[in-house]
């Protein structure tokens, strides 16, 4: 039989909840200070704090009833939609071929502007980054909060060897891409003996380093004044217009990020992936099968970076100006969080989290004042819902074959 429904104790659960969300929110909503000609004075919002405290406790009667009706068993699922679930592993494939043609189509779409295109350029830069730092945290298993580094350094080597050197964006992508290499296995010697959260800190004390001496070294990297007139790419010598560059842009993004899947792809299937995920899993019984960790962590963290640095040098090229901040922690933790969103190992699941994480807040900025909100709302729900990513599963990179 199906158990009772429990509507008191779900009831106070709510209330308490809208009670905890009333006392958190009277700070923070229900005082702000009004500047008029008399000077600072004290207003009230209560309405506010009233209408979070209703929220949270709509939100949590909701949420028990639902986990109640689905733990039921006479509630389950139908079978079609099991079979639905069930077919998403062979659909997959399907979807990702889906996507890059949508991406490939999408600046000649009808609804398409110059303002969708340059939110689709953003969200492809982020994907970009996630596949590179996918690679460090999704196959190697290391926790690295310090990966905006790498990103400013192939910013800055492609910025500073443009306006110097007068060298042409091809030439120079691959080497700012070759720059946050050496950075980061410069950095790794010392750095990658450390696991867990011991290397999660020390990462973020390399990137807050890096950031603080692009801040101060004004001779070299400008200071705070950052480098500006950095040069647009061309084709073949021929430059374009305002409204062309946008859509060229997208489309260099487009093959950048794709040819990054394609390298992350086929590490994945040869030994070095495979002795990664091994890494991963269990870095005791990695030593003991003869391979050496401080080596594979090395390789991972600087095929990371290599990757970072590739999108740190497009991301100068399409702003035409770069400061030290714009490679602040909270991009570290943007990336880092539509890794662990998306479903550490995923390739399209980085795809799905970033739509979601930059996508979503970038189309939504006319909302300044609950733009935020809202982003903090679906990382909650979200991680409720998939608290192991959006794509967590995924095919073995190689499967015996049943005897």
């Amino acid at each position: 039989m199906a158990a009772a429904f429990p509507l008191r104790r779900l009831a106070i659960d709510a209330l308490l909840g809208g009670l905890i969300a009333a006392a958190l929110a009277l700070p923070m909503l229900g005082f702000r200070l009004v500047d008029s000609a008399q000077g600072l004075s004290l207003a009230t919002r209560f309405d506010w704090v009233a209408w979070a405290a209703v929220i949270v406790a709509s939100g949590r009667f909701a949420l028990g009833s639902l986990s109640h009706l689905l733990a039921d068993r006479h509630l389950g699922l139908p079978r079609s939609a099991q079979a639905f679930i069930a077919s998403l592993g062979a659909i997959r494939p399907k979807a990702g071929w889906a996507l890059i043609a949508i991406a490939a189509t999408l600046p000649f779409m009808p609804f398409s502007d110059r303002n969708v295109v340059d939110k689709a350029t953003l969200v492809l830069i982020y994907v970009m980054l996630g596949w590179g730092l996918n690679i460090v945290v999704g196959l190697a298993g290391l926790l690295d909060l310090g990966f905006v580094a790498s990103y400013a350094v192939g910013a800055y080597s492609y910025a500073l060897l443009a306006t110097n050197f007068h060298l042409s964006f091809w030439l120079c992508l691959p080497l700012a891409g070759l720059l946050s290499a050496a950075f980061a296995l410069t950095l790794g010697f010392p750095v990658l003996r450390l696991r867990g959260d011991y290397l999660a800190i020390v990462t973020l004390g390399f990137a807050e380093m890096v950031r603080v001496v692009l801040l101060n070294w004004q001779s070299l990297t400008g200071g705070p004044r950052g480098i500006s007139g950095i040069p647009r790419p061309t084709l073949f010598g021929i430059t374009f217009v305002p409204e062309q560059r946008v859509v060229f842009l997208y489309f260099v993004i487009l093959a950048l990020a794709l040819l990054t899947n394609l390298f992350a792809l086929r590490l994945r299937r040869l030994p070095i992936g495979r002795a990664w995920e091994a890494l991963r899993e269990d870095e005791i019984a990695c030593r003991s099968l003869g391979l050496n960790p401080t080596t594979l962590k090395i390789a991972a963290f600087t095929t990371g970076a290599m990757c970072a640095g590739f999108a740190g040098a497009f991301f100068a090229t399409r702003q035409g100006f770069i400061s030290p901040e714009s490679f602040t922690f909270m991009e570290s933790a943007v990336i880092l969080a539509i890794v662990v969103l998306g479903g550490m190992g995923s390739q399209i699941g980085v795809v799905l989290a970033a739509l979601l994480l930059v996508g979503l807040p970038e189309w939504f900025r006319e909302l300044q004042a609950y733009r935020m909100l809202a982003f903090g709302g679906a990382m909650v729900l979200i991680m409720l819902w998939r608290p192991s990513g959006l794509l967590s599963s995924r095919e073995p990179t190689i499967s015996l074959e049943r005897l």
